[in-house]
């Protein structure tokens, strides 16, 4: 493409990307501050016409990635979930098992943000119901503020990655990757985390259990073990059915992941309804949101692709290439720096920004270095779990201290010591995910049909 000012494409690249951080620092909105910059780097580097036919074609291409209608779909089935009463008495019930033990109440709240993610798929909503319902019992109980508030920001951010996640429907087009693929591919990293915060939990507890001491005696209900199993699987009924729905037609080859996001919002309506929860002013509130969560994606997705398509046409996709490509260390050492990258963006650059400016960069090196765009895709995700808790963006953190009653005096510094330690467990499974690639791999080469 001809140039109306003949620059550098190395010095192209620094001027875009660092416009991007250091405007970004500033406060303005992502969104605008990508689009203002591909505008201008694009009206600057080919001139008006061509700078504008970039931005429009780019998103007239993403309004019709078919996919994408999946963002809506999930997000109207979390809400629809978070207000039918189905979370409450879940909750309720996994507390009467668990309560007991040192640490349980916070392994619970762990356990419940895991169904809770294969059952909503946006974070916001999983970070809200957990650090509404959970919270409150793990203080006024004697539980450390910083645990308490830990447990609810990680248990909430795997949301993002147990499907039906967001970021895994915006992923995998970018990537040129089976959204069903990448669906199935999550399930395991993610039950790896959450098993591993439970551990976390109970031996913290354990060796302190000043932490998480277990409920008192006198506030046990008197129920049977039997009681007790009947209500937690009449309660576990509702989320497997749903996450049966939308997970197991996509595993089974029935359906592709938009179709199942439909699935699921049948069966959730259905259940809204089961628990008399199902009214006009809850589809008032879902359909509301939902045009809410799918206008911020669609703006900040739409404005991050334009971006990419001046700066890969200016020629910087060529010049990030050969940069990680020459790293010391061969592939690992490119790869490494590739994750740094992204957990480095994750401090200042919300997830959908990252993802649609990095995806279409990052995917052909992985391809040129040998590694699976399923697995290398898969572990870009797993990272991204690190920008939800790390401050000063940090997403989760600020829905938690937002959410948290304010009489319950938990602060931000609570909440960022606690999400320290299962920021590390977040490290630890990604060192665990390269050692053993089948975490990644293994279930979707199972799958039925074929890759949607």
């Amino acid at each position: 493409m001809s140039h109306l000012i003949d620059l550098n494409p190395q010095i192209v690249a620094a001027l875009m990307l660092g416009g991007v951080l250091t405007l970004v620092l500033t406060g303005f909105p992502i969104g605008f501050v990508i689009g203002s910059i591909g505008m201008i780097s694009g009206i600057v580097l080919f001139g008006s016409d061509v700078a504008l036919h970039i931005m429009y074609t780019r998103l007239y291409d993403l309004s019709l990635n078919y996919p994408y209608l999946a963002v809506p779909l999930f997000t109207f089935m979390g809400v629809v979930l978070q207000h039918s009463g189905i979370a409450e008495q879940l909750y309720e019930t996994l507390y009467e098992s668990l309560g007991r033990f040192r640490g349980g109440l916070a392994v619970v709240t762990v356990l419940f943000g895991t169904i809770l993610a294969a059952c909503l798929g946006v974070i916001t909503a999983s970070v809200t119901i957990l650090t509404l319902i959970a919270l409150a019992p793990m203080v006024t109980r004697g539980y450390s503020k910083a645990l308490a508030a830990g447990v609810c920001v990680a248990g909430g951010t795997l949301g993002i990655l147990i499907p039906p996640s967001i970021m895994l429907v915006v992923y995998g087009p970018q990537a040129g990757i089976s959204v069903g693929q990448m669906f199935i591919a999550a399930i395991f990293p993610g039950l790896l985390l959450s098993g591993m915060y439970s551990l976390y939990v109970t031996t913290a507890c354990f060796i302190n259990p000043k932490l998480g001491p277990p409920i008192p005696e006198s506030e046990r209900l008197k129920k049977t073990t039997a009681e007790k199993t009947m209500n937690l699987l009449k309660s576990l009924v509702p989320p497997v059915l749903l996450i049966a729905a939308v997970l197991g037609t996509i595993f089974a080859g029935i359906a592709p992941p938009t179709e199942a996001a439909a699935v699921g919002c049948v069966a959730v309506v259905i259940m809204a309804i089961a628990y008399r929860k199902f009214s006009w002013s809850l589809v008032r509130r879902a359909a509301l949101d939902t045009m809410r969560v799918s206008a911020f994606v669609v703006l900040i997705a739409g404005l991050c692709y334009a971006f990419v398509g001046v700066f890969m046409s200016a020629g910087c996709g060529e010049v990030v290439t050969q940069v990680i490509m020459a790293v010391p260390g061969g592939k690992w050492g490119s790869f490494a720096v590739i994750m740094l990258i992204v957990f480095l963006l994750g401090l200042f650059i919300e997830w959908i920004g990252i993802v649609f400016i990095i995806v279409p960069i990052f995917s052909p090196i992985f391809v040129k270095l040998g590694f699976d765009p399923l697995w290398a895709g898969m572990m870009v995700c797993i990272n991204l779990q690190m920008a939800f808790q790390t401050p000063p963006m940090a997403m989760s953190i600020f829905v938690c201290q937002g959410t948290a009653p304010p009489e319950l005096g938990v602060t931000m510094g609570d909440i960022i010591k606690g999400v320290i330690p299962f920021v590390m467990i977040i490290i630890l499974v990604l060192i665990l995910c390269t050692l053993f690639p089948g975490i990644i791999t293994w279930l979707p080469s199972k799958m039925m049909g074929p890759a949607i």
